[in-house]
C-alpha cells in the first residue's frame, strides 16, 4: 500500500512541477510559490506514509492539487486521474496487505 501511494505522490510532484512551468507565463509569483509548496509537500508526504497521519495529509494534498486547477485549468483532468489513482492505491494496497498477512500467518505447505 505504501509503495503504491508513494509512487502516486512522486508522480504528482512531477506533474506539479510542470504545472508551475505552465503557470509561470500567466500567473503571479504567489501562484508559483503555492505550486512549489504543493509539489514539495507531495514529495515529503510520500515519506510519511508509514503512519496513518501521512495518509491523511496525502489525501488532503490530493484535494489541494485539484484546487490548484483554478490557477492552471489544464490540471483538472490530470488531478482527477491522480485522485482516482490515489483511491486505487489505497484499495489495492489494503487487499495486497491482507493477502500478505494471511500468507504470513498460514504459509503454504510444500508439496512433495
Amino acid at each position: 500500500m505504501r509503495i503504491l501511494g508513494a509512487a502516486v505522490l512522486a508522480m504528482e510532484a512531477l506533474v506539479m512541477g510542470f504545472a508551475i512551468l505552465i503557470a509561470m507565463k500567466t500567473q503571479s509569483a504567489t501562484a508559483l510559490v503555492v505550486g512549489s509548496i504543493i509539489a514539495i509537500s507531495l514529495l515529503y508526504s510520500a515519506s510519511l506514509l508509514k503512519r496513518k497521519s501521512g495518509w491523511i495529509i496525502a489525501s488532503i494534498l490530493q484535494v489541494v492539487m485539484l484546487a490548484y486547477a483554478l490557477i492552471v485549468p489544464a490540471l483538472i483532468w490530470i488531478g482527477i486521474v491522480f485522485l482516482v489513482l490515489w483511491v486505487l492505491a489505497i484499495v489495492v494496497g489494503r487487499k495486497g496487505e491482507a493477502i500478505r498477512r494471511e500468507l504470513m500467518e498460514n504459509p503454504p505447505k510444500k508439496s512433495e
